[in-house]
């Protein structure tokens, strides 16, 4: 009799997790859209709708820039860093007129101190397509104000250290520290937290980003960050699906892969994006990773509808925004032209193309492919209702 008692404790502890995890910010199906969003979406043209979609860097607004990105580089790369771009001009403005955009990333070279930063972002409020503010703020290495001198911001060495102290609290906190510094400039989405679990000791790219090697102190970790920003008043998102702790490549380069089948994943790297939806994660951000032992294919899992579609939103049941991880980065841009990546994307499931390599480029794409029937504007409606209800939620809360 105990033992058969124990057994169903033991099934019945992921329900109950899940019961007792949930926070409002999933309250609702985000499939069943409300009146007002539907109302809105009503009102929007192909193109309002399209922008929306697209969450790109202030250079790629800017069209008298002409550089050449080196393939595998991303908008961290020394070439952008040179130009500086600090402030919206009159070449942005026009631009944004045809091509509305739905938000904005900023990096490290955008940032110059708080005077500046607070002109930026009050002259990006005031763009077409009403955009979103977001920054890619771990914590650590990867904190484009925190390791800058000319903010006095709390700065926090590594969430590796953070998980080596076992105590969930920390995570909290860090989360929360960036998160108010983040919502006092401005700021509505915060790519954080790192729900990788660092499982492969040769991997150059998430290392210390992550909590752990263990998924089991991870979890935790990465729920109690995205509380500490949620009650900071900013948006977190987790990454980077279905996770690239056990790689060797940096995907910013070229292709990298994880040669783990799905029932190793679940075992270990689900476990953290588990936690972090059924906590009620608004966003994930996809990985550029192949995964051929759950795919049968080298396609990036930004790229795969067996990975977003079947795997993240029918088996895990997410149904909130899946955002790609930068698509000029190399592992996209050295077998997809920019055109084919954000089209595929799209096909594959995402609902935020992130960091094109030509914003306007694969604007013009992804209307073609509505136009010639390659994508629906269903599909399209799918997505831009979900980015509607999340601005809503944000509007809300400010």
């Amino acid at each position: 009799m105990k033992k058969t008692k124990k057994l169903w404790m033991l099934a019945a502890l992921p329900m109950l997790l899940a019961l007792a995890s949930c926070t409002s910010d999933n309250d609702d199906n985000p499939l069943v859209p409300t009146d007002e969003v539907e109302a809105q979406l009503q009102k929007m043209t192909l193109r309002e709708k399209v922008g929306q979609l697209f969450y790109v860097r202030p250079e790629c607004l800017d069209t008298t820039i002409h550089f050449n990105l080196p393939s595998g580089i991303d908008a961290s790369s020394d070439d952008i860093k040179a130009i500086k771009l600090q402030a919206v001009n009159a070449t942005m403005k026009g631009v944004n007129e045809k091509y509305p955009v739905g938000g904005i990333i900023l990096y490290a070279h955008n940032i110059e101190d708080e005077a500046q930063l607070t002109a930026f972002i009050s002259q990006i409020r005031a763009l077409k397509g009403s955009p979103l503010l977001c920054i890619d703020e771990e914590g650590g290495r990867v904190a484009r104000i925190g390791n800058n001198a000319n903010f006095g911001v709390e700065t926090f060495k590594s969430m590796e250290a953070i998980g080596n102290t076992g105590d969930p609290q920390n995570a909290y906190h860090c989360g929360n520290a960036i998160g108010t510094y983040l919502n006092r400039y401005g700021f509505d989405i915060d790519f954080a937290p790192v729900a990788d679990v660092n499982t492969n000791p040769e991997n150059i790219v998430i290392g210390a980003r992550a909590f752990s090697s263990d998924p089991a102190v991870a979890a935790p970790m990465v729920t109690n960050y995205l509380q500490g920003l949620k009650d900071a008043g900013v948006t977190g998102c987790i990454k980077h699906f279905p996770g690239h702790g056990d790689t060797k490549a940096d995907t910013h380069y070229g292709y990298a892969q994880t040669l783990k089948t799905w029932d190793e994943m679940l075992d270990c790297e689900m476990i953290t994006f588990k936690a972090g939806i059924q906590w009620g994660a608004q966003l994930i951000m996809t990985a550029h990773i192949g995964t051929p032992n759950v795919t049968g294919s080298d396609v990036p899992a930004t790229m795969s509808p067996v990975i977003l579609q079947d795997k993240l939103r029918r088996e895990l049941g997410y149904q909130n925004i899946i955002v790609t991880d930068a698509m000029e980065m190399g592992a996209i841009t050295q077998q997809y032209s920019n055109a084919e990546a954000a089209v595929g994307t799209l096909q594959a499931g995402a609902d935020i193309v992130l960091g094109p390599q030509n914003f306007v480029g694969a604007f013009d794409a992804v209307v073609k492919a509505v136009e010639d029937g390659v994508l629906t504007e269903q599909r399209i409606d799918q997505s831009v209702r979900r980015i509607l209800r999340l601005k809503r939620q944000i509007s809300n809360r400010q």
